[in-house]
């Protein structure tokens, strides 16, 4: 399966648009492809009770990401998309990501050996983040805030994309070369799970 996630406040927005440039729902290889957009659950951030550690899952906050755990679980590929907020992602998709927290192990050395029971599995990634900006620098960490967690799960990144001078909504529809370049990390992504 490929798992999307989608992290904008905005229904049918830009991000929503690209998501499924990049994952549409029916492809031709026959991949199970399954989107989410994050506004749609209810979830609250990690806490950092660490009880995760002990039951390799987290067990504390039962709440939206319990239906998100199997999906992420289930998926050999993962799309991450997110507006840029304040020179980030947004604060959905930042909680998201730090409630993927559960999936390292620790050992009681200081400091402290970590490592993702995601690693090794041949994960492939592809993320994406869209600004109203010009320039690429004014995006800030959003990317970054992206990549860095994934790769240390043991996801490959296999693209990504900045996708830049947008904010009415779907106005990514009319960037031809965006939407392209959104296709083609999402055939990569497939490809690279062949």
């Amino acid at each position: 399966m490929i798992f999307g996630v989608e992290g904008s406040p905005r229904r049918n927005g830009n991000s929503h648009k690209l998501l499924e440039a990049i994952l549409p729902k029916s492809f031709s290889c026959g991949e199970r492809v399954e989107h989410v957009h994050l506004r749609d659950y209810r979830y609250d951030p990690c806490i950092g009770c660490e009880r995760c550690r002990k039951d390799k899952i987290c067990t504390q906050l039962n709440d939206g990401m319990t239906l998100l755990y199997p999906k992420l679980l289930e998926a050999k590929g993962l799309v991450l998309v997110s507006p840029v907020h304040n020179y980030n992602v947004t604060a959905w998709m930042k909680a998201f990501i730090d409630r993927l927290y559960c999936f390292y192990d620790f050992d009681d050395n200081r400091p402290r050996g970590w490592a993702s029971r995601l690693a090794g599995q041949g994960r492939k990634a592809v993320i994406a983040a869209i600004g109203e900006q010009a320039d690429r620098r004014d995006m800030g960490f959003a990317l970054e805030a992206m990549r860095m967690p994934l790769e240390a799960l043991g996801f490959e990144i296999v693209a990504e994309i900045a996708a830049l001078q947008l904010f009415d909504r779907g106005a990514v529809l009319g960037k031809t070369d965006i939407m392209e370049r959104a296709r083609l990390a999402g055939r990569k992504l497939f490809d690279s799970l062949s």
